[in-house]
């Protein structure tokens, strides 16, 4: 089902409080506006097109584009705390990111909750990572000149995401080496969002680093997979000259082939290893490890 728009309104629900979440028609945002409709909460669904918005009761629709701020800053009239979804991949992401932030400064958002990325930094191997980093350092900027709260939730990558990754012929290929990613699933991402949304004081400044329970190598996640699958599934090694020359079989441009290879060499190099404690921390619950995701799923 889908909504069409509401008026934003200066509504919030009992405990004074309109929590926006952007990226609801996505796998993220989607299932953390679900897990407040269950809360009881008022929120408002930040989307590009209310026809393809999922029907919550009790939810607002309101219309935005990030790189428009105009259109986000009256979508975000009366909202105090946001949810964030990182956008989607493309050159000028940082930019819609820099832009959006502004608009919620400008609006009055007290609190924004930004789906980052593990390790992130301004040196970092996967090169989306350095955007979201620079996106970090644009909130944090915003909060010493207006005040903007801010939480960071430092994604790994999906453990949904791992299936995918075996070719037709059921090899992963990629230039990742001996090295360990520790995953974690979108499900678990959403519950800890959604927390910190709930209670966003208690978390105000924070930084959390959402993993799976264990450090995966690409065999491992071979082996893992093709269990599920009742096939052979195997890890192919392959150089980064190899890893670009596989990849050009999709028309691209150069930056979308950095990033797809560097996912890989940033495993490779360790920035993807390392487990935390946080999704449990935050949720009251283990996080979940690939296995039992896959069966979950089937």
């Amino acid at each position: 089902m889908t909504a069409t728009p509401t008026a934003p309104t200066p509504d919030t629900d009992d405990s004074g409080q309109l929590i926006g979440v952007t990226g609801a028609t996505g796998a993220i945002g989607g299932r953390v506006a679900g897990l407040l409709a269950d809360a009881g909460r008022r929120q408002r669904l930040l989307v590009r097109d209310a026809g393809r918005a999922p029907e919550i009761g009790g939810a607002e629709v309101a219309e935005c584009a990030y790189r428009d701020r105009a259109s986000s800053e009256r979508a975000l009239q009366g909202v105090t705390t946001l949810l964030m979804v990182s956008a989607a991949e493309a050159a000028d992401r940082l930019e819609e990111h820099r832009t959006f932030l502004d608009a919620a400064a400008a609006a009055g958002v007290r609190h924004v909750v930004y789906t980052s990325f593990y390790g992130a930094s301004p040196t970092c191997t996967f090169t989306l990572g350095r955007d979201h980093w620079a996106t970090e350092q644009h909130a944090l900027a915003l909060h010493e000149r207006t005040g903007l709260g801010f939480t960071f939730l430092r994604d790994n990558l999906y453990l949904d995401f791992l299936p995918g990754l075996v070719g037709e012929d059921g090899v992963i290929r990629g230039p990742a080496g001996e090295g360990r990613m520790s995953g974690v699933a979108r499900d678990d991402v959403a519950a800890a969002a959604a927390a910190v949304l709930l209670d966003p004081d208690r978390h105000r400044g924070a930084t959390y680093d959402l993993t799976g329970p264990e450090e995966l190598g690409l065999d491992d996640v071979a082996r893992i997979v093709g269990a599920r699958l009742g096939r052979e599934v195997s890890y192919h090694r392959e150089s980064v000259e190899e890893a670009y020359a596989s990849r050009r079989r999709w028309p691209a441009p150069p930056w979308q082939y950095d990033a797809w290879v560097s996912t890989y060499t940033a495993i490779a190099a360790g920035e993807m290893a390392g487990v935390s404690d946080h999704v449990a921390h935050l949720t009251g619950r283990p996080a979940t490890d690939l296995a039992t995701l896959l069966e979950r799923e089937a």
